[in-house]
């Protein structure tokens, strides 16, 4: 195996141990969130922390969070050099340009940082750092049976199907997140392995807290006519620009602390305290906005709020998710989507059933679509959201309705976010994945590994190398064909001399990289992408 590769047998047997691992560890980590609520908070039940927080006296709800930043910040200084948790994005990088490999001292580090914001009043959500640690799982494996790009990507997305199902007790929706989400495509070869993963990943979770449903709803929800309809296309509309509103206050908090913390030099291990504090004082008289936020999310679905408290918490919501990530500390988005979702679903459909009461169904439906909404147009990922919207719920009779309402607000966030949040995070890091391989495969190629060095019988001519160099156009061997490639559009060269650069000395010649030779390797590595994706 470790010589030629896992046979299919192999593989599935290889993605049946990797999602028993990952489920366990989503397992593990959700209970280690829970226990530390109860070590922080002193509550019995960390499924209804923010009831139990109303009653505790405002110096432990504001000291908490404070505690928790500080130490998340010290982790982070420690073990991640950016101080920037990883997440879902790193995953989907992974995938794309590194093999299906993530980074380990980083995803340690990160993980501890995410545990502690959960569990210490931060306000984001478990499903990214849940998936960061499922990939540093395949990592291992991949590191082990010297997987290939393709093997790697496909235990990659064995191990997410797995993480996801496992925190949510839904396994069509995990095999397809990953698919959808991480890898980006759907090819034949690769479903059986990740639906096998995200089985076992369900089957770990069921032993661990019952086969039960993540939110359980009492009453039925049912339209009451079709001429509703029109109310979830509109309902989701008004969801997109409500995740572009959470995705957007995410970045700009991100900008705000970076500017402050650049401008007066504060250490960046202060920065999550900072946010900590921050949130603590929201939480005083804003105890809902502590940790995943299930208990809310379920109110909401069952019409627990008037309408200016589901305006209000929205608004708190989405400030405290905006502080807690842009405050560097840890967690995802996805369990903060469907809250947020959910309480402006609830809030239109007070607004939509009372205005027509006599073609309204149930006020409640409103909120379960409005979750999918929100939830899918933050991902990017109408299909497997809408799916999780069902198997959270327990409620099939309400698809109609979720999918319109998730295809409306998908399709106007996409017009104003780069495709999704998590796509969006790599392209402020100069990461072009939202485009395509096309956009993103010349990155990977290091110039040095596709040069013609000088001792090559077709090696370009030394003289003329030099003259080229003398001239000031060159490339570092280590820089990517993604650098190369304007040099050639700019001169039309048939080669670039490439070169060695060391401080304060001349560049050192290696060889020339031709451009045939450039573009044979970007459209070798496009075929073969082509291939795993259609195979």
């Amino acid at each position: 195996m470790r010589l030629r590769g896992p046979g299919q047998i192999q593989f599935w047997f290889i993605a049946l141990v990797l999602g028993i691992a990952s489920g366990g560890a989503a397992v593990l980590f959700r209970m280690g969130i829970d226990l530390v609520s109860r070590i922080a908070y002193g509550t019995t039940d960390p499924n209804r922390l923010h009831s139990f927080v109303t009653g505790l006296h405002w110096s432990q709800v504001l000291i908490v969070p404070i505690i928790g930043g500080l130490i998340v910040g010290l982790i982070l200084n420690r073990f991640v050099p950016d101080n920037r948790v990883r997440s879902v994005a790193d995953v989907i990088e992974g995938a794309a340009l590194r093999e299906g490999r993530v980074s380990f001292r980083e995803g340690l580090g990160s993980a501890g940082a995410s545990l502690l914001t959960l569990g210490m009043g931060g306000s984001s959500g478990r499903e990214g750092p849940v998936v960061h640690i499922a990939a540093m799982i395949s990592t291992w494996i991949c590191v082990r049976i010297r997987a290939d790009g393709v093997t790697g990507r496909d235990l990659l997305g064995c191990a997410v199907a797995a993480a996801v199902s496992a925190s949510f007790n839904a396994p069509i929706a995990g095999a397809l997140f990953a698919l959808e989400v991480v890898l980006r495509h759907f090819a034949v070869h690769a479903f059986a392995p990740i639906v096998i993963a995200s089985v076992a990943g369900t089957v770990v979770n069921r032993l661990a807290f019952g086969d039960v449903s993540e939110f359980v709803i009492d009453r039925e929800n049912a339209l009451g006519f079709y001429v509703e309809l029109p109310a979830f296309l509109l309902l989701g509309l008004l969801c997109g620009l409500v995740a572009v509103v959470l995705m957007r206050s995410i970045f700009w908090a991100d900008n705000i602390g970076s500017r402050i913390q650049y401008r007066y030099r504060i250490p960046a291990y202060i920065r999550p305290a900072a946010a900590g504090a921050l949130l603590g004082l929201i939480a005083i008289w804003f105890p809902h906005i502590i940790g995943v936020g299930y208990e809310t999310t379920v109110a909401a679905l069952t019409g627990g709020f008037l309408l200016h408290e589901a305006l209000v918490f929205v608004a708190i919501k989405v400030a405290a998710v905006a502080i807690t990530i842009g405050g560097r500390m840890g967690g995802g988005v996805f369990s903060p989507s469907l809250m947020v979702g959910a309480l402006t679903g609830l809030a239109f459909g007070i607004v939509a059933t009372g205005i027509f009461p006599s073609v309204s169904g149930e006020g409640t439906l409103y909120a379960l679509a409005g979750m999918g909404a929100v939830a899918a147009a933050v991902m990017g990922a109408p299909i497997s959201t809408t799916l999780i919207v069902f198997e959270l719920t327990g409620d099939w009779q309400t698809g109609l309705a979720v999918m319109v309402a998730v295809s409306m607000s998908t399709a106007l966030a996409s017009r104003l976010v780069e495709h999704s949040y998590f796509l969006h995070q790599l392209e402020r890091r100069g990461v072009h994945l939202a485009a395509g391989p096309q956009a993103y495969l010349l990155g990977t190629f290091v110039v040095g590994n596709v040069m013609r060095p000088m001792s090559d019988p077709r090696a370009a001519a030394e003289k003329a190398c030099r003259e080229m160099i003398a001239a000031g156009t060159y490339i570092d061997a280590r820089a990517t064909l993604e650098q190369a490639m304007p040099i050639f559009d700019r001169g039309a060269y048939a080669f670039v001399p490439v070169v060695i650069t060391q401080k304060g000395e001349e560049p050192t010649l290696q060889g020339a990289l031709f451009q045939v030779d450039a573009l044979r390797a970007f459209n070798r590595a496009l075929a073969d992408r082509a291939e795993e994706e259609h195979s």
